[in-house]
């Protein structure tokens, strides 16, 4: 029985990057040799186990046989006759098919650490088509790392569009592989290489971002600012007609609420955000209603955060420094005390709105 440390703490030690997490295949060993010496079991589709000292993840070797579509479309096969070139044959990227042995010795068989010195993205081998989320991970190394896509990969990947494999797609998946793109340090290259395989088409055809959009992705990314404002500046340049649109994206790739919700606004306040250096306080308490800025002033922090993503320029910048003091003002309007002096209860929602405005009418009179 022997273990190796496999894939991304491989590459990203090679890279001199720190490795954070570390999985590990274990080749001669069965499940029952792996429980008796204190290993946890906690895999589903296949055997992996928990150290008991380091928690880190130990699989079995394992082959996979094609049986249908998509990610669970495979029939896994581990024994221990099972070797680790078997195993690291079935791994997507030459970069995410190295290990080291438990002397630090470098197992490359497929020549990983080659393709990483001249910055080449390359699969394996033939059974890179045999998995589509496999297209949205190639995606997401190009937004992490400036390398090109190997030719007969890209081509594989097309083929594999062409197929029809993507819309075989599991939609957690989906989400998880293009929330890791949204949050790398070049989001952009990920909608590109997206778009030239035809994967953008088929997966997300309501986003399809122009140069625009694309440069207004780079400034987000380079802000750091979260991948629910970068999901945000690609919904901000599809306007007001695309909320539904971007709604529908949001339920078929299982976007959660927030990334959702803030996507929307970004559609539908669009205009109203571009037009509010010329508001008055009544337009301006509108604007912060519709976000519920005044529940949740973080959701319109976003907003505006996108806003200037998508334009850069000084007056977006005093638009957002409008906005941020129309909220504090109307924030500090003490709507208990308001509805205390009310004459009538059902005047209450007015009297604190009129008395927002007049707060926020203040606050930039002040300015």
């Amino acid at each position: 029985m022997k273990a190796y440390v496999v894939g991304g703490a491989v590459r990203d030690q090679l890279l001199g990057e720190a490795v954070v997490d570390r999985d590990w295949v274990v080749v001669g060993a069965t499940p029952e040799q792996m429980t008796a010496a204190g290993f946890r079991p906690v895999g589903k589709d296949f055997p992996v186990f928990l150290h008991p000292q380091t928690h880190e993840e130990y699989a079995l070797a394992r082959t996979e046989r094609k049986s249908g579509h998509g990610y669970k479309g495979f029939v896994v096969y581990c024994a221990p006759e099972v070797t680790l070139q078997e195993d690291l044959s079935r791994r997507d990227l030459t970069i995410n098919a190295m290990a080291r042995d438990e002397d630090g010795v470098l197992i490359d068989p497929f020549g990983g650490e080659r393709d990483l010195r001249a910055g080449i993205l390359r699969h394996v081998s033939a059974a890179f088509e045999e998995d589509p989320v496999r297209i949205l991970r190639v995606a997401r190394f190009s937004a992490r790392y400036p390398f090109r896509i190997a030719d007969e990969t890209m081509a594989l990947m097309r083929r594999m569009v062409e197929l029809g494999e993507v819309e075989h797609l599991v939609a957690e998946r989906a989400w998880q592989e293009l929330e890791r793109g949204l949050s790398e340090p070049h989001p952009d290259r990920m909608f590109q290489v997206l778009a030239a395989c035809g994967a953008a088409a088929r997966l997300i055809p309501e986003i399809d971002p122009g140069p625009e959009a694309l440069a207004a992705l780079r400034r987000a990314a380079a802000a750091r600012y979260s991948s629910t404002v970068r999901l945000g500046v690609l919904a901000w340049f599809r306007g007001a007609a695309a909320e539904a649109g971007m709604q529908a994206l949001c339920e078929r790739v299982r976007v959660p609420n927030d990334e959702r919700d803030l996507a929307r606004l970004a559609c539908r306040l669009r205009g109203r955000i571009e037009l509010a250096q010329e508001a008055d306080a009544k337009a301006l308490l509108g604007i912060l209603k519709s976000t519920d800025a005044l529940r949740r002033a973080e959701r319109l922090r976003q907003l505006l955060a996108v806003a200037q993503a998508a334009d850069p320029s000084e007056r977006m910048r005093r638009t957002a420094l409008r906005l941020e003091r129309a909220l504090a003002a109307a924030l500090g309007v003490d709507g208990g005390a308001v509805a205390q002096a009310a004459p009538d209860p059902s005047r209450i929602p007015g009297l604190i709105d009129a008395a927002r405005e007049r707060a926020i009418a203040a606050a930039l009179a002040a300015q």
